[in-house]
């Protein structure tokens, strides 16, 4: 493979209608992963790809394949093109969210192409109906949640059989325990020969070990990094049972436009606004017990900034591009230390600053430090002033620091220093 990275989308070979659109949205240049992916997508390569959130992962996947199918669309040899209810390219997704955000991108981007490629969007909590209509004579590029596709190919909707790209978006959730049984019985319904592209901003050893089944040859992209300068990472500890009043302190005291806090259960979400309400900060909930009319009224809601502060679950962890989050509380701790990097990738997408806050109490430091070592980080504890910790509760390799810049009475840095002050105001199956 060539090892000259693109610095212009000019040199990624894309045809004139896509890069006609990437200048029409502003794309000035390629981002690090988009310059490495593009052209091995392009070339027919099977690929693994790790990069932050943030970083255009979509585009990353999205330019080629639209390319490949309008080019395969041109080419009368194509026996595929509007025959039967066939498709091309498919891109599997962990969250109902996460699909409808993909399939938007892709649109976007063919634009310029007339019409002429067929993207249809499918998963669970609404109708099947209008989806099984839209795929009637099949579709070019297909993004699926796994529980909705199987539904729909039990139905006779769609066949997978002629699929000739196969895409693993959040890959490593895709090849998870929840995922194995429906994405077992999905690669059992496509060809053997076809193109596999996995992307994620994560890829445990775990994971890595099943990718070898899935891929042949892969070609290995790896740009993650823990310490994107967009983003500030900080860590306040508490005493236990005081973390909603710690909460209730910093969204006041900083008024933050938006924050996005996670919490690990659906009833959490629930539980933690109706305490924090009672401390007169009003927020609205995100999980996957709300309908899917509700749950796309909150998060449009969120984005539009009309909700300030939005309690989630870890359905908003993955893929979901809220543009310039200011800031990213972990209330829970995430169970997989994989999961924190998703979560913290909310906030400093593509460039922007952000903030990502994790607040814990004393049974929190040992799972903390394994989320550290995992992540290859190590953050400094800190203390808010009139939130001090019962230091005996401590271990002591974790001794928390000095109250933080901008959480205590103290005089206020200039605008010009970028200091960490600066921030803190400023999955389905189906």
């Amino acid at each position: 493979m060539n090892t000259t990275v693109a610095t212009k989308f000019t040199d990624l070979n894309l045809i004139q209608p896509l890069l006609d659109r990437l200048k029409e949205l502003d794309y000035k240049l390629p981002t690090p992963i988009q310059a490495q992916a593009i052209p091995s997508v392009m070339q027919g390569h099977d690929l693994i790809a790790g990069a932050n959130t943030g970083s255009g992962k979509t585009a990353s996947f999205a330019l080629p394949l639209l390319q490949q199918v309008y080019e395969l669309k041109k080419d009368k040899a194509d026996n595929t093109s509007n025959k039967g209810n066939f498709v091309k390219g498919l891109i599997l997704v962990p969250t109902r969210e996460l699909a409808k955000q993909v399939s938007d991108s892709i649109k976007s981007y063919a634009n310029h192409l007339n019409g002429a490629v067929k993207t249809v969007c499918v998963f669970g909590g609404v109708s099947i109906n209008p989806q099984m209509l839209a795929l009637r004579g099949g579709a070019d590029i297909v993004v699926a949640t796994p529980g909705r596709l199987l539904d729909l190919i039990s139905s006779n909707a769609v066949k997978l059989d002629k699929v000739k790209t196969l895409v693993l978006d959040e890959a490593d959730r895709m090849l998870s325990l929840g995922f194995t049984d429906e994405i077992n019985e999905l690669l059992a319904l496509l060809p053997k020969s076809k193109q596999t592209l996995l992307f994620s901003a994560t890829f445990p050893e775990q994971v890595k070990a099943l990718t070898k089944e899935l891929l042949k040859d892969p070609i290995e992209i790896q740009l993650q990094s823990a310490d994107a300068s967009s983003l500030v990472q900080r860590v306040f500890t508490v005493n236990q049972g005081q973390k909603t009043a710690l909460l209730a302190h910093l969204i006041k005291e900083h008024q933050w436009q938006q924050a996005l806090i996670f919490v690990n259960a659906k009833n959490g979400c629930e539980h933690l606004a109706d305490k924090l309400s009672k401390r007169g900060v009003f927020v609205d909930v995100f999980h996957g017990d709300k309908g899917q009319g509700a749950r796309n009224r909150v998060l449009d809601a969120f984005k539009a900034g009309e909700i300030d502060v939005l309690i989630a679950t870890d359905i908003a962890a993955r893929g979901l591009d809220i543009e310039k989050l200011p800031v990213v509380i972990n209330y829970d701790l995430p169970r997989s230390p994989s999961d924190y990097m998703h979560r913290i990738g909310r906030s400093g997408r593509a460039g922007e600053v952000g903030l990502a806050l994790s607040l814990i109490d004393h049974e929190d430091y040992h799972h903390f430090k394994v989320i550290e070592k995992k992540n290859k980080i190590r953050l400094e504890r800190e203390e808010v002033e009139g939130f001090e910790v019962d230091q005996s509760l401590i271990p002591k390799l974790d001794k928390p620091m000095a109250k933080p810049e901008g959480t205590g009475k103290k005089k206020r840095k200039k605008k010009s220093d970028q200091t960490p002050d600066v921030w803190l105001n400023g999955t389905d199956s189906e």
